[in-house]
């Protein structure tokens, strides 16, 4: 009797466990990180330990840096290697997380992908067109996936403005996006010295706020339009803070048009705060997302509109990681333009790419002829 029982509460805590955490395997991904220079890593490092993922190795050759992390977020230093050939080959982890700078992606792929190890990058995936088109010849030619994170992607309210312009048709064809993306400026808000050498870099960044917040709304309206090809970019780049920020933008809008429908992206290192917002109008209807949950829709059913708190995403999917690890377990399979998917984010590097020829020539850029 006492062994029946011990068996059944074994069962009892096993099936208790698995239903606390049911998006995630009884087995951790185990992940390496490249790279502590972009401050989005504390997303992950200070993140809440729910057994899905193991830190085994980080690599960063800033000591002073890795060392400071390791304090604020209490992880060895022994799983800090140099190099990323090092830290590969020590540590190996079945997928890597990249913190570097936007030039230094594709070079995370390039030692990742041979070794069959999952990649998933900082927005946006690449700085230009060729290392775009490298990075993903190697994810296709190793069979890795090769994923790109963006914070609006966590987003219960773009879910449901997703939701209510494409599924339940209740706001009418679209017609016109606006997106609104940025923050006061990098010194502004604080970033550290690490984070703003390479930010502030148009080789290392590929640009400033152009690069920064313009492709946050490139990829989001590739989302929304299921992939459809621009038709025409146009932008204007400004340098209003030319003191802070002598190599790059600091100012950007970028204007895209599509064959019955219209996209505004104002990309801003200027504005009064940080601000991530979206406004979808159709021919009967609109959807405001404030943030990630507050939002107003008026549907072609409603004579005024309604406030509406956005639900969280589901479990197996509300953040990065959790959902990294389901894409490579196979249990999630990303649509082709899906927010974090290759297709999605080839489209967003070529936006971006269009974007600055055109704020450098003053003249817009024409997609069929640009891209032939």
């Amino acid at each position: 009797m006492k062994k029946l029982i011990s068996l059944l509460l074994c069962y009892f805590f096993t099936f208790l466990s698995k239903a606390q955490n049911p998006a995630t395997g009884d087995k951790p991904l185990r992940i390496g990180i490249a790279g502590l220079t972009h401050t989005h890593v504390h997303w992950l490092l200070g993140r809440e330990k729910k057994g899905d993922i193991e830190i085994v190795g980080i690599a960063e050759s800033d000591t002073s840096l890795a060392g400071r992390y390791s304090r604020q977020h209490d992880f060895s230093m022994r799983i800090v290697y140099p190099t990323l050939k090092e830290m590969l080959a020590k540590a190996k982890p079945e997928a890597v997380l990249a913190f570097n700078d936007i030039y230094g992606h594709l070079e995370v792929v390039k030692q990742c992908a041979p070794l069959g190890v999952h990649v998933m990058v900082e927005k946006p995936m690449a700085v230009n067109l060729d290392h775009a088109k490298e990075m993903l010849a190697l994810a296709t030619r190793h069979n890795i996936h090769l994923l790109t994170n963006y914070e609006t992607t966590w987003y219960g309210s773009n879910e449901k403005a997703f939701t209510t312009l494409n599924i339940e048709k209740s706001i009418g064809d679209i017609r016109k996006m606006v997106f609104y993306t940025g923050h006061p400026g990098p010194k502004e808000i604080g970033c550290n010295e690490e984070f703003l050498q390479w930010l502030t870099d148009p080789v290392l960044n590929g640009g400033g706020a152009i690069t920064d917040f313009g492709c946050y709304g490139a990829n989001l309206s590739t989302w929304l339009m299921k992939g459809e090809e621009p038709e025409t970019v146009t932008a204007i780049t400004q340098q209003i803070k030319p003191l802070l920020y002598p190599k790059v933008d600091d100012e950007a809008t970028i204007i895209i048009t599509y064959k019955k429908a219209q996209v505004i992206i104002q990309a801003s290192w200027n504005w009064p705060y940080n601000r991530k917002e979206m406004e979808l109008y159709g021919v009967t209807g609109y959807v405001f997302c404030r943030d990630g949950k507050n939002m107003l829709i008026k549907s072609n059913t409603e004579e005024t509109a309604k406030t509406f708190i956005a639900n969280e995403l589901p479990a197996e999917r509300n953040d990065p990681f959790i959902y990294f690890k389901n894409v490579i377990e196979g249990k999630i399979k990303p649509g082709a333009y899906d927010l974090s998917a290759a297709a999605n984010n080839e489209l967003v590097v070529k936006i971006l790419e269009a974007a600055k020829h055109a704020a450098k020539t003053g003249q817009a850029v024409v997609w069929k002829e640009f891209y032939k």
